[in-house]
């Protein structure tokens, strides 16, 4: 059987237009780009997406460097939780408008990354942003994520709809157990997804807060890369914290933040200048080594 020809098309850079990078989230989250939010399971991410979307939702900023002059629409697509119990209830919770959070109905036939009724979606409620969660619900019944010419070609399709429709598309990913490894490889299926994102982000615990998650930006195409935030999970709800010291290596490490460790320190000597009128240095030391400072 004869391949069918394929006409030759080319563009010349003087035809093509300038414009600059539009951001929902600078410089974390572009409109009109692919950003894949990952981590391991039960550590925020899903949370930290219906809080965001929430406040869109109302016209609010979740963090300083998010303009938002206007309420916005929110696609949000979920093969985890149930609406009625576990979404619904979350976006109360955050104070969304729930009349601009959008689910498209998938009880008739699933929907995939290159489903034409996610353009469709889009188009018809103006939707500024789109959550898939988790990317692995949407590949399709014939894809294998794991087959790096596959998860290209579908992935770039979605980086071509959200340039279309100038929406923002978050993609959420749970990690693997691959321990050791760079953060770009610890994301489930192949790197091509990692690849083909203009934004990754990582979202982890922070090891001696139990109620702290970080959120810190492992790519970024566009732009220098953003100062690590953080966020707090308690009986109360959710709390965004913002800027955070911390590091990839010590979220993926379970590693104390350094900065964390120094506070600690500072509240040492000023307990021990409280009670000692006078302290042998090697006493510091070992009350230090004791605590794990150094």
């Amino acid at each position: 059987m004869t391949e069918q020809k394929i006409e030759l098309k080319m563009i010349r850079m003087s035809e093509v237009q300038s414009q600059e990078i539009e951001w929902l989230w600078y410089p974390f989250i572009p409109y009109g780009k692919l950003t894949i939010i990952q981590g391991d399971p039960g550590d925020g991410k899903t949370t930290m997406v219906l809080n965001l979307a929430a406040k869109l939702s109302k016209g609010e900023a979740l963090d300083e460097n998010m303009k938002v002059t206007e309420p916005v629409n929110v696609i949000y697509q979920t093969a985890e939780d149930g609406l009625a119990d576990t979404v619904k209830p979350r976006l109360e919770l955050a104070g969304a408008d729930c009349e601009r959070i959008i689910v498209i109905d998938e009880s008739d036939k699933s929907l995939s990354m290159v489903d034409e009724r996610l353009e469709e979606a889009i188009v018809r409620t103006g939707a500024r942003l789109l959550i898939l969660d988790p990317i692995q619900a949407y590949l399709g019944g014939g894809m294998d994520m794991n087959r790096a010419n596959e998860a290209r070609d579908m992935t770039k399709k979605l980086g071509a709809l959200a340039e279309k429709t100038k929406c923002a598309i978050i993609l959420i990913g749970h990690m693997n157990k691959a321990s050791g490894n760079k953060a770009a490889y610890r994301g489930m299926g192949s790197i091509d997804f990692f690849a083909v994102a203009r934004s990754v982000l990582l979202v982890g615990r922070v090891e001696g807060e139990p109620n702290t998650r970080a959120v810190v930006q492992i790519k970024n195409n566009l732009a220098a890369f953003g100062h690590p935030k953080a966020f707090a999970l308690s009986e109360e709800g959710f709390q965004w914290i913002g800027d955070y010291e911390i590091t990839v290596d010590e979220v993926l490490g379970g590693i104390a933040p350094k900065a964390n460790k120094m506070e600690l320190a500072k509240q040492m000597l000023r307990e021990l200048a409280e009670t000692h009128s006078a302290v042998l240095s090697n006493e510091i030391f070992d009350r230090a080594d004791e605590l794990e400072f150094i």
